[in-house]
């Protein structure tokens, strides 16, 4: 007989746990870009043990994966300093961007020869990204990013020529940002997208199509979809080559169908059918057979699964839902045979999942296979703090949205009595979302006793255009009454200690962290990852993707300047009175060190207590292991000690 756990009674916050911090990042890898060519699976692993290298994988389906490349090299790009989109697998060769010198490179597959990567460009000022490939042409089409001007680096789509003569033609030039180029299957006929500056790709986006003669010549351009107001996400070409695409004009991203009549609306939904266009390369649906979509959709901040296909009696379309126990899902690649996604939820950790296209027009619940796992379990189903769904007021007659985690360890239990600390967790962006999937740098808190409100504040997407548009001209604000409502709200609950509210962010949420410290009297502690004191100095210093991103969240700069300063913690630094702690990479394009600087100092000169933490190596987000690992630890240590928490 196995013996029955004996329960420790001890402090809310100051258990013991079995998820360490060493645990978070141990044979732990974070898979992204998921490719499919006909039998044989494509995909990158990001492993935190490797400093952050990012592996391209390759794995004829039911056979072991195994790495294509050396151990030296890093498959990643820069461009728009998110990157994404950084390779393309196809029959011949894979064309992928190298970390190391932001040069594309072919790996050949031919059976027979060497994989010995080959350069397609020229060294230089440049990073590639979001590629398609022309055979007759003998060209990739690609975005490039040129950092070779003064100013701004100008973005275009360029054609890369495939014979090794490292030259590269400029297409289309004239936007501020370009995505998505996408050949139909005839080479006939390119779709992009564009945007400019102040908009960002959720904002408003135009896609164009164009016809493509033999020689490659562009001719007749035209919009078909899209402007200032109009988010356009993922063009694609069904195998029919009818150009397909994502449009939240009826203020939910649904999926459209271009015709010479227009826009046709394929399935109309008040549901997300894609997400912020963070990164280059996303996808929310792909063609399998002839006419069927297989796509994913958010609702209620709960991602599923659907199948679409074509009405047999009648023009339209045919929609089912598909049974599935996954609750976030990315990632969708697509063959006419093989399906493959990135899918967790609440009790399983992100996974590579494969599934036969043929499965899914025959039952509701298709059986699905692991490829890859980015994580082994590390405790019991038991010991995993359970995501409750929670909508609260914010005061102002609107509502807020999150998950509500309690402290869960089943060998400890606190005094009757008792109550938890409460981490309110803000998550980046602010145009994002967060889910409810597996997240064991969260479960490291429940574990220890502490409760945790993950917010979806006003401005996170999953909820429709409004809600999203809703923080424009209000960052600092509605964000602000809605992390600080949240807290109050389970306060009220009974649910969380009165004065031991603690609020953490990264990035953007930092930015809400710092706010809702300085605007506020609510939390007694705070920590900030890469997180934002002064919306000026963000305004004046950031990189192009997001250097009007503030123009629509706060208001033109230098027009709005007192804006800026009404709404920097920075500039009002005499209010905020508790502890902070701050964590920093010092390679940080996106929010610089002198943003966490200037901050650390003004606490100084006040004597308020807080610790600056930096990584040398890092940039904006930690990949290496052990960065990974000091961020947590210190982090925990600096709460305990704060709040009088004893270990």
């Amino acid at each position: 007989m196995s013996k029955t756990k004996v329960s420790t009674t001890a402090q809310y916050g100051s258990w013991d746990s079995p998820i360490d911090a060493s645990a978070l990042t141990a044979n732990a890898v974070r898979l992204a870009e998921p490719q499919l060519h006909e039998d044989i699976a494509y995909w990158l692993e990001s492993r935190p043990d490797e400093g952050g290298r990012n592996v391209l994988m390759r794995q004829q389906l039911g056979r072991e994966p195994r790495e294509l490349l050396d151990a030296s090299i890093s498959v990643r790009t820069r461009a728009n300093e998110y990157g994404g989109g950084a390779y393309l697998a196809t029959a011949e060769a894979i064309y992928a961007v190298f970390d190391h010198d932001q040069r594309v490179y072919q790996i050949p597959l031919k059976q027979g020869h060497s994989l010995t990567p080959a350069p397609l460009t020229p060294k230089g000022d440049f990073c590639y990204a979001d590629f398609c490939l022309d055979v007759s042409r003998k060209r990739l089409i690609a975005v490039r990013e040129d950092h070779t001007g003064a100013g701004e680096p100008a973005n275009e789509i360029v054609a890369i020529d495939l014979s090794g003569n490292l030259a590269v033609e400029v297409l289309v030039t004239g936007a501020d940002f370009y995505s998505n180029p996408r050949l139909n299957n005839r080479a006939d006929k390119l779709c992009w997208l564009s945007w400019d500056h102040p908009n960002m790709p959720w904002d408003g986006t135009v896609l164009t199509l164009a016809e493509v003669s033999d020689s490659g010549e562009f001719k007749n351009q035209r919009k078909v979809a899209g402007g200032d107001n109009e988010s356009v996400f993922q063009p694609s070409w069904s195998p029919s080559d009818e150009l397909f695409f994502v449009s939240d004009r009826s203020n939910w991203w649904n999926l459209y169908r271009h015709s010479d009549r227009g826009a046709v609306c394929v399935l109309e939904m008040d549901a997300e059918f894609a997400t912020p266009q963070w990164v280059f390369g996303m996808s929310t649906y792909g063609f399998c057979g002839d006419d069927k979509i297989l796509c994913t959709f958010s609702q209620n901040g709960q991602w599923q699964l659907g199948l679409i296909t074509p009405k047999k009696t009648q023009k339209g379309y045919r929609f089912s839902a598909l049974k599935s126990p996954m609750t976030h899902i990315s990632d969708i690649a697509t063959s006419a045979d093989h399906l493959m996604f990135i899918g967790a939820n609440s009790t399983r950790a992100p996974a590579l999942h494969h599934l036969l296209a043929q499965s899914i027009g025959h039952c509701a619940a298709p059986p699905l296979a692991i490829v890859r796992r980015s994580q082994a379990d590390i405790v019991e189903p038991k010991d995993l703090a359970t995501p409750q769904p929670v909508s609260y007021p914010t005061g102002n007659g609107d509502t807020c949205h999150g998950f509500y985690y309690p402290p869960c360890n089943t060998t400890h239990q606190a005094p009757a009595g008792d109550l938890p600390p409460l981490i309110v967790m803000c998550h980046g962006g602010p145009t994002g979302a967060t889910s409810s999937a597996l997240n064991y740098k969260l479960q490291f808190w429940t574990s220890r006793g502490f409760a945790v409100l993950d917010v979806n504040y006003r401005g996170s997407t999953g909820y429709g255009r409004e809600y999203r548009d809703s923080l424009k001209n209000n960052w600092g604000v509605s964000d602000v009454q809605d992390v600080v409502a949240g807290a109050e709200y389970l306060v009220k609950q009974q649910l969380a200690h009165p004065e031991q509210l603690i609020i953490r962010g990264s990035s953007a949420g930092g930015y809400t962290v710092l706010a809702a410290l300085t605007f506020s009297d609510t939390f007694s502690a705070g920590a900030s990852l890469y997180g934002i004191g002064d919306l000026t100095a963000l305004a004046e210093d950031t990189h192009k993707f997001e250097s009007r991103y503030l123009d629509t969240l706060v208001g033109p700069y230098p027009e709005a300047k007192q804006t800026y300063l009404d709404r920097s913690p920075l500039e009002h630094i005499a209010q905020l009175n508790c502890p902070v702690i701050f964590l920093q990479g010092l390679q940080d394009k996106v929010v610089p060190p002198a943003q966490a600087e200037a901050m650390v100092a003004a606490l100084n000169s006040k004597g308020i207590a807080n610790e600056y933490v930096t990584f040398t190596n890092e940039g904006h987000g930690f990949r290496a292991a052990d960065s990974i690992q000091t961020a947590i630890n210190k982090e925990l240590a600096f709460y305990r000690r704060v709040l009088g928490l004893e270990a």
